[in-house]
């Protein structure tokens, strides 16, 4: 048993560790980012299940981008409680998504909920999350 669970471990990490693809200069890419301990993965794009959780591309216009952030929070029971793990599920809409450009979506843990800004590469402000639950689900 432990042998298969050293093995899933591995292949998890091998799939991490694959290059990112090449940005198509048509289309607008969009990087999930956290601090240290924390994860903001991509999750959906306009409903539909994304692919791969490092990044979002998408086509000029309009989007709705959902990502799951994760992060620790204290039990609660004291200092020698366990942390717990809180996912949310955090919803961007942006209507100018422009072919070439990079965006940073970034996710910030506020206690037991979150906060998130999509950001261009100047760093202007462009949209904010909406937290749309979280829990230890």
């Amino acid at each position: 048993m432990r042998r298969i669970s050293i093995a899933a471990g591995l292949l998890v990490l091998a799939g991490c560790s694959s290059p990112l693809p090449a940005p198509d200069p048509g289309k607008a890419w969009v990087e999930p980012f956290a601090v240290a301990g924390e994860l903001l993965m991509a999750d959906k794009l306009d409903g539909k299940r994304w692919d791969d959780g490092r990044y979002f591309e998408v086509s000029p216009g309009a989007h709705e981008l959902i990502s799951r952030f994760q992060f620790e929070v204290n039990g609660g029971g004291g200092y020698m409680s366990e942390p717990t793990q809180v996912t949310c599920e955090i919803r961007v809409r942006y209507d100018s998504f422009a072919a070439g450009q990079h965006y940073r979506l970034e996710a910030r843990s506020l206690m037991r909920s979150a906060q998130a800004f999509l950001y261009d590469e100047q760093r202007n402000e462009l949209a904010r999350g909406e937290v749309l639950r979280c829990g230890t689900f």
